[in-house]
């Protein structure tokens, strides 16, 4: 006698109202980024509307209008790709050491940068926001490969050693930036700008410059979903599935650093956008990694212009940095999560 196996009653009402979950959950994020974007462009020292933003595309506006908006282009596409390189970073991160508070920081990608940028600026004398970058971007990518080296090699390499690389390399480039920066003013007062984290001040050319680092890093996260997928199983089953848990977090590893260290280069350090937003994520999109890395390639972003358009408001006619922002934002989402992990501990 032949059994005909059948889907449990439901499942099939059930999978259906996932889909459906999802898509909607997908479009309110498409619309939430839209939002953002206008908002960034709308919102500042001086307000304009939708209808002068509108004005300014089709070239009606005046000479003051369009000024002010097309002022605020750089900051917004900026923002656009900060975002989202840091969030997908995050996502990467914390899927790759199944650790809930992994972010890009943990493999020294700021301090790499912040260390290249002093030491450029204290002996080549590098000055302004395109110089800066150039010399961020080697810093942090540099940086984010040796961690990744450390952490890999010999029999012992495995997560607990990167970590562990990521903190001393981190440590060691954080007392050179201090005993530089304690010594010498203007390589301070340079400095000092660029280490909270600001989306002003920058133009076009930084973002192109950042652009195919960013892409790049991208490529990379998208091709990872089916093995990060399997990953999240163990490795074991990760590898009688097909997928080579070493190369899945080699890959990993290397799309997070190119992803972070474009973003820092750009814009700064800016804290808890590529921890938070994961958190966010999987309680949208679930457990697939390939929804997980397209709901943070739209909500980083949407986060990230947010609280720019915050620092720029609360303060009128001054300016909040977008990193002190993001800062206050993250600080109770990262309560929220380790109190969680207790709980789910106890």
């Amino acid at each position: 006698m032949t059994t005909t196996a059948h889907a449990p009653p439901g499942a099939a009402g059930t999978s259906r109202s996932g889909a459906v979950r999802r898509l909607f959950l997908l479009v309110l994020a498409v619309a939430v980024l839209a939002l953002a974007v206008c908002a960034s462009v709308m919102y500042g020292s001086r307000t304009t509307s939708f209808g002068d933003v509108l004005h300014v595309l089709d070239g009606t506006a005046d000479a003051g209008v369009t000024t002010v908006v097309e002022s605020r282009y750089p900051r917004t596409a900026l923002g656009l790709l900060a975002g989202l390189c840091l969030a997908v970073a995050g996502t990467l991160m914390q899927g790759v050491t199944r650790n809930p508070l992994a972010d890009p920081g943990l493999l020294g990608i700021n301090a790499g940068a912040s260390a290249s940028i002093v030491a450029a600026t204290a002996f080549l004398g590098a000055s302004g926001s395109t110089a800066t970058m150039w010399w961020a971007l080697p810093g942090a990518l540099g940086a984010g490969l040796l961690v990744h080296a450390i952490g890999s090699a010999g029999a012992g390499g495995g997560l607990v050693r990167l970590v562990l690389a990521g903190a001393v390399l981190s440590a060691v480039l954080t007392a050179f930036v201090q005993a530089v920066t304690l010594g010498r003013p203007k390589v301070f007062d340079s400095y000092r700008y660029w280490v909270v984290g600001a989306l002003g001040g920058r133009d076009f050319d930084v973002f192109w410059s950042v652009l195919p680092f960013a892409v790049a890093g991208l490529v990379v996260a998208a091709l990872l979903g089916p093995g990060l997928n399997a990953l999240a199983l163990g490795d074991s089953t990760a590898a009688s599935l097909g997928a080579s848990p070493a190369l899945v977090r080699a890959g990993g590893l290397l799309a997070a650093t190119l992803l972070s260290a474009a973003a820092t280069a750009a814009v700064g350090p800016v804290a808890f956008v590529g921890l938070a937003v994961p958190h966010v994520v999987r309680a949208l999109a679930g457990v697939d990694f390939r929804a997980q890395l397209l709901f943070s390639a739209l909500i980083g972003p949407a986060l990230l212009l947010l609280a720019d358009v915050v620092g720029r408001v609360v303060m009128r006619p001054q300016e909040l940095m977008v990193g002190v922002v993001t800062a206050f934002l993250g600080a109770p989402a990262l309560l929220v999560t380790v109190r969680r992990m207790r709980g789910n501990a106890g």
